[in-house]
């Protein structure tokens, strides 16, 4: 893990990163002017950012409205078992779920927390139905639609 007030980021890598999460199509160019560098150091920065595993990767965010993904649920999932070898089977199986956005493993009264993006509620259930009640383990589920996001954000905040 990485220690936030790590002295291998300095102000500029820290702008670098904030400038990227914003606006991950910029030119270098435009990088290099925005944060004070000429493009040359500015690449190999970000190519040492990249490297180190700072900048996992570049992505498009979508509008899953306009894609048929509109309905989100959060769905409360409770295992029969609390054991390595069903946390592993659970994982590997959760993650084959094309409409599970998110999981994570809780601390609490239940053991994961599924964010699940489908059409609508009928799509919901069928993706309830056939895919997580089958997932290995699964004992008990509780959902929550969502009705209306107020936030919904993968940004980072940068120290």
């Amino acid at each position: 893990m990485i220690d936030p007030d790590d002295q291998s980021l300095d102000r500029i890598d820290r702008r670098i990163l904030a400038e990227l999460q914003d606006h991950g199509r910029l030119s270098m160019v435009e990088l290099a002017r925005r944060v004070n560098l000429t493009k040359t150091p500015c690449t190999e920065r970000v190519r040492r950012l990249e490297r180190d595993g700072f900048i996992r990767g570049y992505a498009a965010r979508l509008d899953p409205d306009r894609l048929g993904s509109g309905h989100v649920a959060f769905v409360q999932v409770t295992l029969d078992r609390t054991t390595t070898d069903v946390f592993d089977r659970f994982h590997a199986a959760v993650r084959q779920v094309p409409e599970v956005q998110a999981c994570h493993m809780i601390a609490g009264g239940f053991d994961y927390l599924l964010k699940v993006r489908t059409r609508d509620i009928a799509a919901y259930r069928q993706v309830l139905g056939d895919r997580i009640a089958a997932l290995p383990g699964v004992q008990q589920t509780h959902t929550y639609v969502v009705m209306e996001t107020v936030k919904d954000g993968a940004a980072v905040a940068v120290p």
